[in-house]
């Protein structure tokens, strides 16, 4: 496509006031104004015929086909095959999940290839999607100007590609790994360490720093010498890492999804829990319980439960806790550890929650993962300027009280509750899982 520039239009609309000034003036002389517009137009066409045509480009681009949601990504862009300008213009058409409206600009300049051949147009453009799912790459617009910049010259190629979206493992290779490392001196490496957890594995002669309340006096009596009794990690507990994906976990934190940052922390955890031996399962709920994969207890099912995450959409509907827990609660048959990933905000929203998790407590651990509201926060600290300053500040002090009033009122029943901020989710919810497994409470 060959289209006008801007600069065209304005000679254009230039000479007409100076062709009307001259036919007052002198009127034999108004052949000036069809004669500019003759020589503009000439030069559009000369301007089109010279220098390089866009039908003689080919377009390559490159992009992985699967990235993690939040995960940064490069798409390259390379136009050869014909002469290229020093310099041309692109828009791309993107799927909101990488850019605001879907429509990117930027520009391409020529870059040298092998020796003898034609430069080539290149760019590299740095991407990163907000939300899981498949994301179409339409098409791409190239455009240049010609030597006299009075036509733009102009191409779209159809790329019609697709990224699938799904939930990062960052987390998982590079925190994994350093948790694996810093905690495995309690259990997390092949070899069994003694001394830690609550599962009886042989006596030993007391040694000075020993825990006293180790010794075992009924046999350190028969032996006649200080014998304490060792303990090692417990392990095949059964931990199932719930996900609420309604509405409140739909809201974006620092620009993702607090259910994407769950799922994210919940591959972390199910990572170092099969490295642990632990069974491992996933569930999902929002208005009604989703999924609750069988218990997997060997690394190699890793994959399986990355598929389960993937499957965890978007609900725009309230959670419903009372159904969700005691569905999850029949559907096990021995104490569990519960990791629950969720978000609250007042007291009276909560209510239900904090039932459904009394009589969950009964018979099992529960542990709450909840992400710092900063946004709030911020605004509770900032000094208010105007009356509505005043106002949005003391609306932030009084959620963040029902938030801590609801924190409280779950660890009065027992529960374990942890508020981590949004980038250290899942470190957090791995340090508070690894300290239950320290102590053996479970």
């Amino acid at each position: 496509m060959i289209y006008p520039t801007r600069r065209a239009i304005y000679l254009l609309l230039a000479g007409a006031p100076l062709a009307l000034m001259l036919g007052l003036v002198r009127p034999e002389l108004w052949l000036v104004a069809p004669g500019w517009i003759a020589i503009i137009i000439i030069c559009l066409i000369l301007d089109a015929l010279t220098g390089s045509h866009p039908r003689g480009l080919r377009l390559d681009a490159h992009f992985p086909h699967q990235v993690g949601v939040g995960d940064s990504f490069d798409l390259r862009l390379a136009a050869s095959g014909a002469p290229v300008p020093p310099r041309a213009e692109l828009a791309i058409a993107l799927d909101e999940r990488f850019v605001a409206g879907g429509r990117l600009d930027g520009d391409m300049r020529a870059v040298p290839v092998e020796s003898g051949a034609p430069q080539m147009l290149a760019r590299t453009l740095p991407l990163a999607a907000s939300r899981r799912g498949l994301a179409p790459i339409d098409a791409l617009w190239i455009r240049w100007a010609g030597p006299l910049g009075l036509v733009w010259k102009q191409r779209r190629f159809a790329i019609e590609g697709r990224v699938a979206v799904v939930p990062s493992l960052r987390a998982v290779t590079q925190e994994g790994s350093r948790l694996f490392q810093r905690d495995g001196w309690f259990g997390l490496r092949q070899q069994r360490f003694r001394g830690e957890g609550t599962e009886y594995e042989a006596l030993a002669e007391y040694q000075p720093g020993m825990d006293r309340r180790t010794i075992d006096w009924n046999a350190s009596a028969r032996h006649v010498r200080l014998l304490a009794k060792e303990y090692r990690v417990e392990r095949d507990n059964r931990v199932v890492l719930a996900i609420d994906s309604g509405r409140a976990m739909a809201e974006p934190v620092g620009g993702m999804p607090r259910v994407d940052r769950a799922v994210s922390a919940a591959l972390l955890l199910a990572y170092v829990g099969l490295k642990m031996n632990d069974r491992i399962s996933l569930f999902s709920f929002a208005a009604k319980p989703q999924a609750l994969t069988p218990a997997y207890m060997h690394t190699h099912d890793f994959p399986a439960l990355q598929r389960a995450a993937s499957l965890i959409d978007y609900a725009h509907v309230e959670s419903n806790f009372t159904l969700a827990l005691t569905t999850l609660a029949a559907r096990l048959d021995r104490r569990s550890l519960i990791i629950l990933f969720t978000e609250f905000t007042d007291a009276t929203s909560a209510d239900l929650m904090i039932r459904a998790a009394g009589r969950l407590l009964k018979k099992h651990r529960l542990l709450f993962v909840v992400m710092r509201d900063e946004e709030v926060e911020s605004e509770e600290r900032r000094r208010p300027e105007s009356g509505a300053d005043v106002t949005r500040s003391n609306v932030a002090a009084a959620m963040l009280r029902d938030r801590q009033l609801v924190i409280a009122r779950l660890q009065r029943l027992g529960a374990d509750v942890i508020e981590v901020p949004a980038d250290a989710m899942g470190a957090g919810a791995v340090d508070a899982y690894l300290g239950i497994k320290r102590t053996g409470s479970l």
